[in-house]
Order: structure tokens, then sequence, then C-alpha cells
């Protein structure tokens, strides 16, 4: 049996060292304290406690970070990027930059661009192109976005219903807002 068991170890041990040798699979403790550098590009699994690298892949963690263009699915109770194509699901969801695809969380936070759905307690995204659904939706500005929850702000609009309400509504409304 514990030759058994020292086989398995062992096969186990090369396998993920082949596949880390591909950059396929990170397993991470913290940033700098993982089977890759923190600048290698993963491009397959990471399982992390907290993870930072580049990646284009399927990140499952406690605290998934990536830098750089990353893109994949990222499932953890905090996922942070800073430009980021795909999925970000957890407790709360941060891009410093550009977001495209789905943010599921309780906060969800886009600093530049967000290209896709927010969903979400509290939403926020610097420029919307999409929907935000959520109780707190807010976006600095919107080129193309609809806006459904309780509190729904879009401090760019500057008037109340003056340019119709086919483009836009107000600066806040409650259920909906928009601009077109």
């Amino acid at each position: 049996m514990k030759k058994l068991l020292a086989c398995v170890v062992v096969a186990t041990s090369l396998a993920c060292g082949a596949q880390a040798a591909d950059g396929q699979l990170q397993l991470s403790l913290l940033p700098g304290l993982g089977l890759h550098d923190d600048t290698d590009n993963i491009n397959g699994l990471a399982l992390n406690i907290w993870g930072l690298n580049p990646q284009h892949a399927l990140a499952i963690g406690f605290i998934n970070g990536s830098y750089g263009h990353s893109g994949g699915l990222s499932a953890g109770l905090v996922n942070y990027a800073e430009n980021y194509t795909g999925v970000q699901w957890g407790l709360m969801n941060l891009a410093r930059s550009d977001f495209t695809g789905w943010q599921a969380a309780c906060l969800n936070y886009t600093a530049d661009t967000m290209d896709g759905v927010q969903f979400g307690f509290v939403n926020y995204a610097g420029r919307l192109t999409g929907l935000q659904l959520g109780l707190l939706n807010m976006a600095a500005q919107a080129d193309h976005g609809l806006q459904i929850g309780f509190v729904n702000l879009i401090p760019e609009t500057r008037t109340w219903f003056a340019s119709g309400m086919a483009n836009e509504v107000a600066p806040v409304m409650v259920i909906a807002n928009w601009r077109f």
C-alpha cells in the first residue's frame, strides 16, 4: 500500500511538473510563492490561495489576480485584473482598466470601459457599454447602456428627459435608466 501511495505521489509530481513547465498549471499560495513566477503567463488552470499571473485560464481560488490583458473564467472570493475578457464570478470583482464579458458578485467595479454585463448588489463602470443589473448601478459615462435596479446613476446625463426618453432618461432613476 505504501509503495502504491509513493508511486501515485511521484507520478502526480511529475505530471504537475510537466504541466507547470508549459504554463498550463499554476498552484499559488501567495504572489511569488507558486509553481510559476508571477510574470509567467498561465494558459490552463490556476488554483490559488492568492494568485497573480497574466492568464488565459480557469482561475479558482480565494484571491485571483491577473495583470496585462488576461481572460478566461475567474471564480473566487476576490477577482481582480488590469484588463480582462471573460467571466469574473465571486464576492468582489475589480478591473483596473477595461473589462469585456460578465461580472457577477456583490460588488463589481470596472474603472474604465465595461462592455458586457454586471450583475450584483453594487455595480460601477467608468464607461458603460452593456447592462448593469443590481440594487445600485453607476456609470460615470455611458455609450450604449441599460441599468436596471433600485438606484441607477449616469451623471453624464445632465438633464431630465430633455432629449427624449428614446436616447437617455436622467442622471438618477429608479427601476431603469439608459443612454443610447
